[in-house]
């Protein structure tokens, strides 16, 4: 699990440098409204961050859609 999880990190700094590539971790920090520590884990793919702070991270991005996708259950043609 831990290396999915570095992937989720991975992911959101990648969208941090592609759509905000001046802003430093503490600068992007502050565009989401947590500290620069926080957002240091928020990176690493740490869930000791609350989810909100990830969707935060997510919506300023515009990449909220994908993060809406986590529990969606794929429907057959066969569920009633």
């Amino acid at each position: 699990m831990n290396q999915r999880l570095s992937v989720l990190g991975e992911h959101l700094a990648s969208a941090r440098k592609y759509y905000y590539p001046q802003d430093t971790q503490k600068i992007f920090a502050v565009r989401i409204g947590v500290s620069k520590a926080t957002y240091s884990k928020m990176e690493k793919g740490d869930l000791s961050v609350g989810l909100d702070k990830y969707y935060a991270a997510a919506q300023l991005l515009g990449l909220e859609a994908g993060f809406e996708q986590l529990f969606t259950m794929q429907r057959s043609l066969l569920d009633d």
